[in-house]
């Protein structure tokens, strides 16, 4: 009865309390601007406190965007992987449950024997001897310090660590099919272009060749000419590779062998960009990234181990009973007599282990302050990542409008000289030289666009994205 009284003391070793959420309001050190210049006709604004969409990426407006990311959420091996480990874990959790509860078994055994003279009993009849046994048994841990509690809250720690592992693969495979898509769109969009301006010098080529057999150029301007546009088309193969490699890596993030699978048709300029952007505070940002949320549950498991390893220090409690019935043939094996049982009440206690016992629990111990490190750097680590997007979008948007500038700037000095090659005041060669300029403003704006715009997918994930409210059987699990 004292035992069982004792089940209600509290479990030896820590109990775990989550790390306290930070007090920063701002990534920066300088106070953060609500937005960022306007380029290429938007302004993005950051919505503090406000939470991520679960489909943030539909924010782009793009169906074969939208339909890339479906396909890869629904045949990935990555994210099947993480949903089987986390139902291992489960799984795991459930067996340590178990421990919680006596252990009943039942067995049945059959046994012929022949002794030696010496090994028989005076009053035996003969040497050989038939034993049929029916028994059943009962063993139960009586967890007085808590070490069997302790192990069952590591497992169900554990259990949230790869409940958050499967969202960040959610969220990274997300990111990663986004990404991937924008970059392949803005290669295909720079491989264009710079075809458009192959094109242009191949035509300057030709005007400058006229000029030289007209005698009014110098033959080294050709040679400068072909130099120009054998640069352009060197500059092309970089692209096409680049392109080939976000299509094979949209294959592979899809499930699918690049030769089985079309990458998906989206166009630069069919994507919008999301002007009003969420900008999670610090102290939520640790309850929603995914890899924060698994360091903290690494370092519960961590905490339940010093408990685990405190309880083998102290003295464990066990009662185990035995009984059935044994004959020398089945069908007499419940006739009365027969019947056997045993209550066997036990008590361990260490007394010496050389240090053993005490090393361990301080390996524990130690254990856990590894772990909390981690945890603290994983968290500065996604500070980090939200203070560079937030940057990195900052600069992007001063950058693309320097080039919003160059483009409108060549532009208008292409059409100036063509009105004046139109009356007679310019030489052709000089509208195809003003043509290039502008085709490279273009190409350089075009890199611009591309790069704001994964930049802001960069934001998105490093905000943890909207796997909160995104649905359970995408995400393996939903409860945060």
């Amino acid at each position: 009865m004292l035992l069982a009284a004792s089940l209600g003391a509290c479990a030896l070793g820590p109990d775990f309390v989550r790390p306290v959420a930070p007090a920063a309001d701002r990534y920066l050190q300088e106070p953060a601007d609500s937005g960022t210049v306007s380029a290429n006709g938007i302004a993005q604004r950051f919505a503090t406190g406000a939470d991520v969409p679960a489909d943030w990426w539909a924010l782009f407006k793009s169906p074969p965007l939208d339909a890339a990311v479906k396909q890869a959420l629904d045949h990935s091996p990555t994210l099947e992987a993480a949903q089987a480990s986390l139902r291992q874990s489960e799984d795991n959790l459930r067996a340590g449950d178990g421990l919680l509860y006596p252990q009943v078994d039942a067995s049945l055994g059959a046994e012929r024997a022949h002794g030696a003279a010496i090994q028989r009993s005076p009053a035996a009849t003969g040497s050989v001897v038939d034993v049929v046994t029916l028994a059943g048994t009962i063993s139960y841990t009586i967890d007085v310090f808590g070490g069997e509690r302790r192990t069952v809250e590591g497992l169900r720690a554990q259990v949230d660590n790869q409940r958050y592992l499967a969202k960040a693969a959610y969220l990274a495979l997300s990111g990663n099919v986004v990404d991937a898509c924008i970059a392949r769109a803005a290669y295909l969009a720079q491989i264009a272009a710079t075809r458009e301006l192959i094109a242009l010098e191949r035509e300057q080529l030709q005007a400058v060749e006229a000029q030289v057999r007209a005698g009014t150029s110098a033959y080294a301007s050709v040679l400068s000419q072909r130099g120009l546009i054998a640069a352009s088309e060197a500059s092309l193969a970089p692209l096409e590779q680049k392109a080939s490699q976000a299509a094979h890596l949209l294959a592979l993030l899809e499930g699918a062998a690049p030769a089985d699978v079309a990458p998906p048709d989206v166009e630069l300029a069919s994507l919008s960009l999301p002007a009003d952007l969420p900008l999670s505070l610090p102290s939520e940002l640790v309850r929603q990234r995914p890899d924060i949320l698994s360091a903290e549950a690494q370092l519960h498991v961590a905490s339940a181990n010093i408990g685990v390893a405190t309880a083998a220090m102290f003295p464990s409690f066990s009662l185990d009973a035995t009984f059935g019935n044994a004959n020398s043939g089945v069908r007499n094996l419940l006739a009365a007599g027969t019947g056997f049982w045993s209550l066997a009440p036990s008590i361990l206690a260490p007394i010496f282990h050389g240090g053993t016992l005490r090393a361990q629990r301080q390996a524990a111990v130690d254990a856990y302050d590894v772990q909390r490190a981690d945890y603290r750097q994983t968290v500065l680590a996604a500070f980090a990542q939200v203070a560079d997007a937030l940057k990195a979008l900052e600069h992007d948007a001063q950058g693309l409008r320097a080039q919003d500038e160059a483009t409108r700037e060549t532009a208008e000095a292409l059409a100036m000289l063509r009105a004046n090659y139109q009356a007679g005041l310019v030489a052709y060669v000089d509208v195809l030289a003003a043509d290039v300029l502008y085709h490279q403003a273009v190409i350089a704006r075009l890199q611009a666009i591309g790069l704001r715009h994964q930049d802001t997918v960069a934001l998105f994930v490093a905000l943890g994205g909207g796997w909160r409210s995104a649905p359970a059987s995408a995400v393996a699990g939903n409860t945060p």
